[in-house]
């Protein structure tokens, strides 16, 4: 890569002045073009230790890297207090080229972070108690986004969906069904909703309703999901930590790990051994658990069926309970580090102007099949990824079902028609594309083509961060600048035929930009595979 030559050539152009170079060389974009294609604040880094000016060893610097001739250098200067900047040749973009369409969509931008890690992602895990609303689209999106981003990193990740399929709300949903098959009005604490009402419809007179109504559930839930694109490995049941007596076995385990001691009845977490800011009880006077210790006895089975590292995606109102489920994590024995908490913001829904509540008791419901239904499975996952989880985010139906270029997945999507467009028309003008050894890529100079090929070579740092960061709308924001910048390049430099002055396209212009034209696609397929999202052929 172009850094690693960089950083070479200025660690020995340093030695040549007597300076032993840093650990680490930092390179970095300008915010401008005209400032070069890359800096290094090296001479401020190492003036003070060398006793030299800054700005003067940034010249020197200069200075002996002039004298290296260092390839695809084509300028070098001094700015501001002592940052180098280097300007460099075309060449070095098309060497991106070359490594882009070599590598492919299975190979380029493929950095192995996780050296086949074992990783559980639990993400959605609504109540089992009605229909996946709108807005848990989001966690299913970025969820099963996270996941692919993992494995495309090397990670050995799997989707889970935890079934909290026992206690109150249970019941509640069972009574509630129950009442509605026997025309009697819904309890007050109960669940209400058009959804119910067909469902005790559809119920046998016969049945259980917590036990059929939770298995309709469930079959609501896949389908939801499998129409959105998200297919968990793993729908694991509260209810067989009960039947397996592991509930049991981590509170003995965390009485053998001396985390555990009784008072006013109750049996209490040192939770405030381990950073929470007091302890919590575990059990209570009346001998049933709370919440907390099937969530303990939850992540030791994670743990013992070989992962290694969890991540939970939760909503923001969890954020109080983080603490507590870290303790009793570490209480036995783990590292904290060893389980994420991932919380979300929620999301505003629109129709009409007019905001949407998402609320399964008040039964103003709008379900995440009817979104997928009216907008598609391809703007619902593009859409719900185009922020950070953390934000709140505000989604419009209307502008997610549009066909046109303000819809977000729309414009990328027909970046990827327009090659597959330029590929075909190719073949019917009897145009075939070289092999690359044999073209000269010399003719891409145009700064549209040299655009393209920045943001190509951006993608393999932006895939480190994402994953790093567990942040994949940074794939989206990039996949959005690079369909921009093809969009750009087929407006301003034609392929085949004439170009915008009306003068014949040469047949070395051609065979070089249909092999910029592949390596955009190769970019566009490995991002929206990422995100799910698929690479249509035509629009």
């Amino acid at each position: 890569m172009i850094q690693d030559a960089l950083r070479s050539a200025i660690a020995s152009a340093l030695a040549s002045l007597g300076i032993d170079p840093p650990a680490a060389i930092a390179l970095e974009r300008p915010a401008r073009k005209e400032h070069g294609d890359w800096s290094t604040n090296v001479a401020l880094a190492s003036a003070k230790a060398a006793k030299r000016n800054p700005r003067e060893l940034a010249g020197q610097l200069v200075a002996a890297l002039e004298a290296a001739d260092v390839p695809h250098v084509s300028g070098l200067e001094v700015a501001g207090p002592g940052f180098v900047n280097f300007h460099l040749a075309p060449t070095w973009l098309h060497e991106v080229l070359r490594a882009v369409v070599v590598a492919g969509e299975h190979g380029y931008a493929r950095p192995d972070l996780g050296a086949g890690k074992r990783v559980n992602v639990e993400f959605v895990s609504a109540n089992p108690t009605g229909p996946l609303h709108a807005g848990g689209g989001r966690w299913a999106a970025y969820g099963d986004a996270l996941v692919n981003l993992l494995n495309h990193c090397g990670y050995r990740a799997d989707r889970e969906y935890y079934l909290n399929d026992r206690g109150v709300q249970m019941t509640l949903f069972g009574r509630s069904l129950a009442a509605l098959k026997a025309g009697r009005p819904v309890p007050e604490d109960g669940y209400k909703g058009q959804y119910l009402e067909e469902w005790a419809a559809e119920m046998p007179d016969d049945a259980d309703p917590v036990e059929w109504g939770y298995e309709r559930v469930k079959r609501d839930l896949r389908e939801t999901l499998d129409a959105a694109g998200v297919h968990f490995d793993t729908w694991f049941s509260e209810r067989s930590l009960v039947s397996d007596g592991a509930i049991e076995a981590t509170l003995a385990d965390l009485a053998a790990h001396d985390a555990t001691y009784e008072a006013d009845g109750a049996v209490w977490l040192r939770s405030t051994d381990h950073g929470d800011d007091k302890d919590r009880v575990l059990v209570k006077s009346d001998g049933e658990p709370t919440y907390l210790l099937p969530d303990i006895a939850y992540h030791r089975n994670k743990f013992e069926r070989g992962y290694a590292q969890l991540i939970d995606i939760w909503g923001a109102d969890h954020h109080g309970y983080v603490a507590r489920l870290k303790a009793g994590v570490q209480a036995l024995g783990h590292d904290s580090s060893e389980v994420e908490l991932i919380l979300g913001q929620l999301v505003t829904l629109k129709r009409g102007g007019e905001e949407v509540k998402l609320s399964k008791r008040a039964g103003t419901i709008v379900t995440l099949s009817e979104v997928v239904e009216e907008t598609g499975i391809d703007a619902t996952r593009f859409t719900f990824l185009l922020q950070s989880l953390d934000t709140r985010q505000t989604v419009d139906l209307a502008v997610m079902a549009s066909r046109a270029m303000e819809n977000p997945v729309f414009y990328v999507q027909y970046a990827h028609a327009r090659i597959a467009a330029l590929t075909r028309q190719a073949a019917v003008n009897g145009v075939h594309r070289a092999p690359l050894e044999q073209v000269d890529l010399a003719a891409l100079t145009h700064e549209r083509e040299l655009d393209l090929l920045r943001i190509l070579h951006e993608l393999p740092d932006i895939i480190t961060i994402a994953c790093n960061e567990r942040a994949p709308h940074k794939i989206t924001t990039w996949v959005r600048e690079l369909a921009g910048a093809f969009h750009g390049f087929y407006h301003d430099c034609r392929i085949m035929g004439t170009d915008t002055d009306g003068n014949p396209v040469s047949d070395a212009t051609t065979q070089a930009r249909l092999w910029l034209v592949e390596s955009a696609r190769i970019g566009l397929v490995i991002g929206l595979g990422i995100l799910g999202v698929s690479a249509p052929e035509s629009m």
